[in-house]
């Protein structure tokens, strides 16, 4: 029995770059704000560099709230078009390939709730987010982010996403 050689590891780590690439390159709002996603597996780390636009007290100097808010919102939502776009891509077969090239449905913010914990700091930020739970029409988000130590958030949020049906 002859089995197909399974793809060099580059080759799929390149096919999935891309495929991140796709996700966000078409949302001018995340090129606005300079978050970039750096991916490790199937598991996303969100970062926004620093940069002076963001400040919202000058004075302090911290972090505008809402560049923090909309830095959360973003990564819960590009994490759940991530992990649908994963499974696509996994699942390796031709028409899973074409529908995880096809131009991404978003999910839609039901609500968000953000915790600021801290000031943030002039300084870059990363962030995580879980999925709680995702369903066909419902998901929950918990997203945390951080500066300089993981364990010293400066802000948290849980949200509730209205998932895209299948034909839009």
């Amino acid at each position: 029995m002859n089995r197909p050689r399974p793809e060099p590891v580059q080759v799929i780590k390149t096919r999935r770059d891309a495929a991140l690439q796709r996700l966000v390159e078409g949302v001018p709002y995340i090129a606005f704000l300079g978050i970039r996603f750096e991916r490790h597996g199937d598991e996303l780390t969100a970062v926004m560099p620093y940069a002076d636009r963001l400040i919202g007290n000058p004075m302090l100097p911290a972090l505008h709230g809402g560049a923090t808010a909309a830095f959360l919102e973003t990564t819960a939502i590009v994490e759940l078009a991530w992990s649908r776009m994963w499974s696509l891509i996994e699942a390796g077969t031709p028409e899973a390939q074409a529908e995880a090239e096809a131009r991404p449905n978003w999910p839609r913010t039901i609500d968000i709730t953000v915790d600021y914990l801290r000031s943030g700091l002039p300084r870059d930020a990363y962030a995580r987010a879980r999925i709680n739970r995702s369903g066909r029409r419902y998901a929950s988000v918990h997203v945390e982010a951080w500066q300089d130590n993981r364990s010293r958030l400066f802000a948290q949020a849980t949200g509730h996403f209205l998932m895209p049906g299948r034909d839009g």
